[in-house]
């Protein structure tokens, strides 16, 4: 479980430059500020990841997620609105290269910007009074297996980051990641990687609005 104190740590972390490991409503996380180059440099070091893959942006409330993409379209509104928070990276088309640190070139050179809003289950919910949003990896080394416990991240990454939470064990499945390039234009979507919700549930929640 989570408790106030160790979201002041997290906040107080994140605004130092500092890199966390975190629970999110599917695996363990990294995280540091989407705004500091030093941390992201370091968060991709202690993965073992290539600084060239661009990695997502975590809000951890959805009002947080609106305030900070005003330019977002009607269409792509109303479909983060219907899928956050839950267990999803939605990538959107990032013209005006937002976070410049995350995004990155996605097919036809076109800007892309994941984006993520976990729906916290009952132990976790203190972290969704975070207000800032982070730069957010699973905590594994690149290529490995996502990590459900605490226990299942590296010993390496653990010594590494500057903040360690536990939140106990994890449902364990990374998020489903859906591609929302074409969907403001076009209406089109697609899934890039299987995760917690399928085509079916993907289906369902998006005609709902």
């Amino acid at each position: 479980m989570i408790d106030p104190a160790e979201v002041r740590d997290l906040q107080e972390c994140l605004a130092s430059g500092g890199v966390a490991v975190f629970p999110a409503d599917t695996v363990y996380g990294l995280c540091c500020d989407p705004a500091n180059a030093d941390a992201v440099q370091r968060l991709y070091e202690l993965k073992g990841r290539p600084a060239e893959r661009p990695a997502a942006v975590m809000f951890f409330a959805p009002a947080c997620l609106f305030a900070a993409l005003p330019d977002l379209g009607d269409r792509e509104r109303a479909a983060l609105g219907a899928l956050l928070p839950g267990p999803v990276t939605l990538l959107l088309g990032n013209p005006t290269r937002r976070f410049p640190l995350a995004g990155g070139p996605g097919e036809g050179g076109v800007e892309t910007l994941g984006v993520r809003v976990p729906e916290w289950s009952h132990p976790l919910a203190p972290l969704g009074t975070v207000s800032a949003p982070v730069l957010q990896s699973s905590a594994n080394r690149s290529g490995e297996p996502d990590a459900r416990r605490l226990l299942d991240v590296p010993a390496s990454i653990r010594a590494g980051a500057d903040l360690v939470l536990d939140g106990g064990e994890l449902p364990g499945v990374a998020s489903t990641v859906l591609d929302l390039r074409e969907y403001e234009q076009r209406g089109e979507w697609q899934i890039v990687r299987e995760g917690p919700l399928g085509r079916a549930d993907l289906e369902r929640i998006l005609a709902s609005w």
